[in-house]
């Protein structure tokens, strides 16, 4: 039995990594095997099946621009390009020479772009904002007793006195921006409030009122 020639021994090669490209992007990725030495039934595999071309279909005229020269580049990444149904697609093509530099085959990959310029946008609508903001600041992080004292005295401190000596605006205020931010919420919050400020329940439930 005579052994195979060079150029068949690199289309078994080539044919094994379409096969496995194909596999591995099932449904997104076509992966095709054309044989430049048959420019009329040039290609041999399909895998993944995304153009609807079949093996012993003729060559592309990329396939045809590589078989009439040799100095054609040996990779084309990532062109952009489409299926017969105006599915756009990102293709890859890789020229394929035997070791007296002819084109013998080409490996192309046809990426569905469609899909996941769908998932893009259907992520970009997920993750959108408005452009509004709320009318109180808004954290997720759980509160506590400790923030809220923190926070009065940190009020306090920016208008140069204390939380008992605060006008009663500004106390009103403090009252206010203290529910806004779910402060009063918390279990014994308004027990500690009247503490800090030095007032009764009451007086904090009127500031809330005002």
């Amino acid at each position: 039995m005579s052994s195979p020639t060079e150029d068949e021994v690199l289309l078994r090669e080539a044919e094994k990594i379409v096969t496995a490209v194909g596999r591995m992007f099932p449904g997104l990725c076509e992966a095709v095997l054309h044989d430049l030495r048959r420019p009329d039934h040039a290609v041999r595999t399909v895998e993944n099946n995304l153009s609807g071309r079949r093996p012993g279909d003729p060559a592309t005229e990329l396939g045809l621009a590589r078989i009439a020269d040799p100095a054609y580049p040996e990779v084309l990444q990532n062109y952009p390009n489409r299926f017969p149904d105006g599915r756009p697609a990102k293709s890859t093509s890789i020229g394929i020479k035997n070791s007296a530099g002819t084109y013998v085959a080409a490996v192309c990959l046809n990426l569905d772009v469609s899909l996941l310029s769908t998932l893009t946008r259907g992520l970009t609508e997920l993750l959108r904002t408005e452009e509004h903001q709320p009318p109180v600041h808004e954290t997720l992080r759980a509160r506590t007793v400790d923030e809220l004292r923190a926070v009065t005295e940190s009020f306090a401190a920016a208008r140069g006195t204390t939380p008992r000596a605060l006008a009663t605006t500004d106390r009103a205020t403090l009252v206010h921006t203290l529910k806004d931010q779910g402060f009063l919420e918390l279990k014994g919050a308004v027990q500690t409030l009247t503490g800090l400020l030095g007032v009764s329940r009451a007086t904090v439930y009127n500031d809330l009122r005002r």
